[in-house]
């Protein structure tokens, strides 16, 4: 069997059998120059339709004379499924040329032949009966066969739905999924870190040694990417199948990860090479697909798959198609119970608001802070009860160290804000003072958006830099920040004030807790201390004999500054004395008194030294 294409008039096909063809169907402007018989005899719906034109024109050629030349039978088949080409298979089929069937063609086939009417009553292995056998045999046993097989179904509706198709294949793949004895089984690949198999595996082995020459599959490899190519009605109809068999939810955030990030721009990089087969999503689908995704999404804090760059993704979705406010509060608490895993650029969002004046959304940032510290609060509750219940091991430093992160990422944003000459000052303090004090060890980072703002701010009032100034403890600067505040004339002065006290107080403090730390090191008893706490304390000793000798030396300075400017005051005034009297006299007794003093006026360096006040010590063996 073969055919030709012409040009002419749309397009034509004609089978070239040797004999004439007697009859004509058309599919989407496209001629079947085709043969009765071989159609006849496998469905019923052209024998059904051939028969009654054939009566047709018995009717109105009586009468007729004579008949120049047959006209050929013209049959239009609207609404066929799947268009020419599935008829083109289904008539080679009539024909008894083998064809061959896919999971992209079996089911439009399949409802060709329900078209057709190619039932095992009218003929013998038709085609009916050859399409199930395939689905069931080939394509439901399948996951990524029956997504193909979903993937058609969309273009064939409602008839596939009538016949069960769609709903057998969503069947199949959540039965399939479920049925993995773990979450490795459901991607395709195994996800240990150290399973050379793995997707997430980075090279290296158990023993921590790294195998060279081997890579991991590629992440796009496992079946879940296919799930991207359904369209929006179908996908959710796999997850809501998925959930009601009790799938693992992470195997759902994984598969509702990768479909958003295929189907909204913006979400991932990767979504610019998505394929023809996935066009973009409208408005309207992003904006339901959004809300699927953050009702599915688990609650759950330590998620290995939904990223907070992921999730702010969906929040900047969220604001720029106009999600309602329950959509977007959702992001917020979920982003706001890992807040600590966050960078600073996540946190840098435009204000899509035309209310508001500001650069970045300050505001959502403030409530996702607020939500960060109520499950800080949640958590520090549930804690104290399962060490009581001796389920844990007590160790507090967890969630401080999610909060100190917290803060730096705080401080961090606040100074790239600060320059924003629409920022109010009660909002930038609101942020700054939404943490704990025990948050930051150091208040320097507070200290550098602040002095930003002040920069960015010179019209503020007096007291609108107080308050800004009042956001940061004095007493958490570092020494290198109090000097930098001491110096800062953008700072009030009661600000500046409070830094000079408490730079002397830190003076205080390490000057004492240096001479304190020396004297503990020398008072330890020496009888039970082995060879390393004896070096130790000989240590001890030396410092404190070095502060010591240093604080003697510092005396002897002082005392001997005071003498050289008493005997420079009392030079001065001989001088003057000297000037009165006359000529060589006055020269001669100068220079004489200078002789005598040991000093030189033209350097204003005085020999005294030489006579120490503090008389040198003696060696001891002495």
């Amino acid at each position: 069997m073969a055919g030709e294409r012409l040009g002419s008039r749309g397009q034509a096909w004609f089978c070239t059998t040797g004999l004439p063809s007697d009859v004509v169907i058309e599919v989407e402007r496209m001629s079947y120059h085709l043969h009765k018989f071989p159609l006849m005899s496998k469905s019923r719906k052209l024998h059904l339709l051939i028969t009654e034109r054939e009566k047709q024109r018995q009717e109105q050629e009586d009468g007729e004379e004579e008949i120049e030349e047959e006209e050929l039978h013209h049959i239009t088949l609207t609404d066929f499924p799947g268009g020419a080409e599935i008829f083109e298979a289904a008539a080679k089929f009539c024909y008894g040329v083998k064809i061959e069937l896919t999971s992209w063609t079996v089911a439009a086939l399949r409802c060709a032949a329900e078209y057709l009417e190619m039932t095992e009553d009218f003929a013998e292995e038709n085609l009916i009966s050859r399409t199930e056998r395939f689905i069931t045999q080939s394509v439901l046993r399948n996951i990524r066969d029956s997504i193909k097989t979903l993937k058609s179904c969309e273009d064939l509706m409602p008839l596939a739905e009538d016949l069960g198709i769609l709903q057998r294949c969503v069947d199949s793949i959540s039965a399939r999924a479920c049925a993995s004895p773990d979450f490795s089984s459901l991607f395709g690949w195994p996800i240990s870190d150290n399973d050379p198999k793995s997707i997430l595996w980075n090279g290296i082995d158990a023993g921590g040694r790294r195998k060279s020459g081997i890579r991991p599959p590629p992440p796009a490899e496992p079946w879940f990417e296919d799930l991207t190519v359904l369209s929006l009605p179908v996908y959710k109809r796999v997850i809501a199948a998925m959930r009601a068999r009790d799938l693992r939810p992470e195997a759902i955030e994984g598969s509702l990860i990768s479909y958003a990030k295929s189907s909204i721009p913006g979400l991932s990089r990767s979504s610019r090479k998505r394929a023809a087969a996935s066009p973009l999503a409208s408005e309207t689908e992003q904006r339901e697909l959004l809300e699927t995704v953050i009702t599915n999404l688990t609650s759950e804090k330590n998620s290995s798959l939904v990223t907070t760059r992921f999730l702010f993704g969906l929040l900047k979705t969220a604001n720029i198609l106009r999600a309602p406010a329950a959509s977007g509060s959702a992001i917020e608490k979920k982003i706001g119970s890992q807040l600590e895993k966050a960078t600073l650029d996540d946190l840098l969002m435009p204000s899509y608001s035309y209310l508001v004046d500001t650069l970045y959304d300050v505001d959502c940032v403030e409530r996702i802070v607020g939500y960060f510290l109520e499950r800080q609060e949640e958590t520090s509750a549930i804690v104290p009860a399962e060490e009581a219940a001796g389920e844990v091991d007590g160790s507090p430093h967890g969630d401080n160290t999610a909060l100190i992160a917290v803060a730096k990422l705080v401080d961090g944003y606040l100074a790239e804000i600060a320059s924003d000459a629409n920022l109010k000052a009660d909002k930038f303090c609101d942020l700054a003072l939404a943490l704990p004090d025990h948050a930051r060890v150091y208040d320097d980072g507070l200290y550098r958006a602040t002095d930003l703002y002040l920069k960015a701010h010179p019209g503020l009032s007096e007291e609108e830099r107080e308050k800004v100034c009042g956001v940061v403890d004095c007493q958490k600067l570092t020494l290198e920040a109090c000097t930098h505040a001491a110096q800062n004339d953008r700072l009030p002065l009661r600000s500046v004030v409070q830094v000079l006290f408490f730079e002397q107080l830190q003076l205080r403090r390490a000057v004492a807790g240096t001479i304190l730390a020396a004297d503990a090191a020398s008072s330890e008893p020496r009888a039970a201390m082995s060879e390393d706490s004896v070096s130790v304390v000989r240590e001890g000793e030396t410092w404190r004999t070095a502060v010591r000798e240093n604080q003697v030396l510092k005396l002897d300075m002082d005392s001997m500054r005071s003498r050289v400017q008493e005997l420079e005051r009392e030079c001065t005034r001989m001088k003057r004395a000297l000037e009165r009297m006359g000529g060589d006299t006055r020269a001669g007794a100068l220079s004489g008194f200078t002789r005598r003093l040991g000093c030189r006026f033209a350097t204003q360096v005085c020999d005294s030294h030489e006579r120490t006040v503090v008389q040198p010590r003696k060696p001891r063996n002495e």
